[in-house]
């Protein structure tokens, strides 16, 4: 059995989860706090960040067992070359840049600029010792999180006015990677879903998909999220 460590509301654990969810690729869910950096975990992954994947598997290439794989730039680039399930890269070389071009943007700049700072202050602290930066949110840094995050919407809403999906006309990695991210921030309840209708309605699209399912369970102790969080149809 493959068995997947990841944090429930870590957008690239998210990724991830979606990513399996469309290759069908089963799993076996287990939750790590890379903050505790447990050694059991530390030994897998040095760097003691998820997500990782481990367990069998075949590399198409040569054949390999026992599969390793932290990160999700491994894991995202694996799984579309080894598993079933529709392809999610484009075959055009300028198509799948502007994939990864867009990838990039919510995995780097977004992630940096808007969801570590509002999901780690509101979320991650509250579960952290406080030998480990534990405690109650800096407001301060979940203000600054906010702004930017209007700023990050504007962007992906011009993207949406001349396209069907955010990095061309068809549904590709890009995608599921920027509702994993706004995932998060749903489950916080710091999206005014009204505000952005074609984002709204761009997001609705993925999370009717069944792969999208498994997030919406999701519940952390003690932190509920929204009513429409599971709302299909918001």
């Amino acid at each position: 059995m493959t068995t997947l460590f990841h944090h429930p509301l870590c957008p690239f654990s998210r990724k991830i989860r979606l990513l399996l969810g469309e290759k069908k690729f089963s799993v076996e869910l287990v939750e790590e706090r890379p903050w505790e950096h447990r050694l059991d975990f530390l030994m897998i992954n040095p760097s003691g960040e998820v997500p990782v994947l481990v367990g069998d598997g075949v590399d198409q290439a040569d054949g390999t067992h026992n599969i390793v794989l932290a990160g999700h730039y491994p894991i995202s680039e694996w799984l579309e070359e080894n598993s079933d399930g529709v392809g999610l890269l484009p075959e055009s070389s300028l198509a799948r840049a502007e994939v990864r071009r867009v990838m990039s943007w919510f995995d780097d700049k977004f992630h940096s600029e808007v969801g570590r700072l509002i999901v780690y202050e509101k979320v991650d602290r509250r579960f952290m010792g406080a030998h480990d930066g534990g405690g109650g949110p800096d407001m301060e840094t979940v203000r600054a999180g906010l702004h930017n995050l209007k700023l990050h919407l504007s962007y992906m809403d011009y993207l949406l006015e001349h396209r069907d999906w955010l990095a061309g006309d068809e549904l590709t990695m890009a995608d599921f990677t920027a509702a994993a991210h706004l995932s998060c921030l749903d489950y916080t309840g710091d999206i005014v879903w009204k505000n952005w209708e074609s984002i709204r309605d761009w997001y609705a699209r993925l999370k009717s998909r069944p792969s999208f399912r498994p997030l919406l369970a999701d519940h952390l102790p003690g932190l509920r999220p929204p009513r429409h969080y599971v709302d299909l149809d918001f």
